[in-house]
């Protein structure tokens, strides 16, 4: 581990422990030795890092202080990139360009020296994967998501069956062939997962389920992720 990291880490512990925390616990929790941490914890205080406490009482990180906007390690910051070239599979053209001015806006914050390998980290992800729906916007279904909105559907099935569906949306599953609008369907009164592609128009309806929105998504949840 880099000592930068190290020094990022130390005060990240130090953040989220609520009562003095010893450097050996510190120690144990980064895999150095307390001395280590001794030596470090002196640096960060002669950068002025409002760290107080004593060896063998424990330190605490005062009140108030704040880190820089971002710090990443390099394998962070290839997570990230991986992530935001993922989102091109999705056939999702909102959060595509949304991945564009993520990295823009982490490139403003970020070190100069991780700049370039959050933008050009030699990990390459395939274009490949689900085609953007040409009838319906994604973003539309996401926002109806989260304000819950029903939404009126006209829809063909799989043998070419149209119908127009009253749905409650719950949420979106992304797969490389296909992507999913996961829904309540008041036609079947059950839950219904809609192929994106086989949507034929969408419209936002003024009628809100947001009373019954999180035991919705709870019961969604159940059937499709079990414990």
């Amino acid at each position: 581990m880099r000592r930068a990291d190290r020094l990022f880490d130390i005060i990240q512990v130090l953040r989220l422990a609520r009562t003095p925390i010893t450097a050996a616990a510190i120690a144990a929790e980064l895999e150095v030795t307390p001395r280590t941490v001794y030596r470090d914890i002196a640096t960060l205080q002669a950068r002025r890092v409002p760290i107080e406490g004593a060896a063998g009482l424990g330190y605490v990180l005062r009140r108030g202080f704040e880190l820089p906007p971002l710090m990443f390690t390099e394998e962070e910051a290839e997570a990230i990139a991986v992530g935001l070239r993922l989102l091109r599979r999705t056939g999702d053209p909102g959060l595509a360009a949304a991945a564009r001015t993520v990295v823009a806006k982490l490139a403003a914050v970020i070190p100069e020296g991780m700049r370039a390998h959050l933008a050009a980290a030699p990990l390459h992800v395939s274009a490949r994967g689900a085609s953007a729906p040409t009838a319906i916007d994604f973003s539309v279904i996401r926002a109806a998501i989260r304000r819950a909105r029903k939404l009126r559907i006209d829809y063909t099935d799989g043998k070419g069956r149209e119908s127009t569906r009253t749905v409650r949306p719950i949420a979106v599953e992304y797969y490389v062939e296909a992507t999913l609008l996961c829904a309540w369907c008041e036609l079947r009164d059950d839950y219904r997962h809609f192929r994106a592609d086989r949507i034929g128009a969408l419209h936002v309806l003024e009628a809100s389920f947001a009373e019954e929105a999180e035991r919705l998504t709870a019961g969604w949840m159940a059937l499709t992720r079990p414990a």
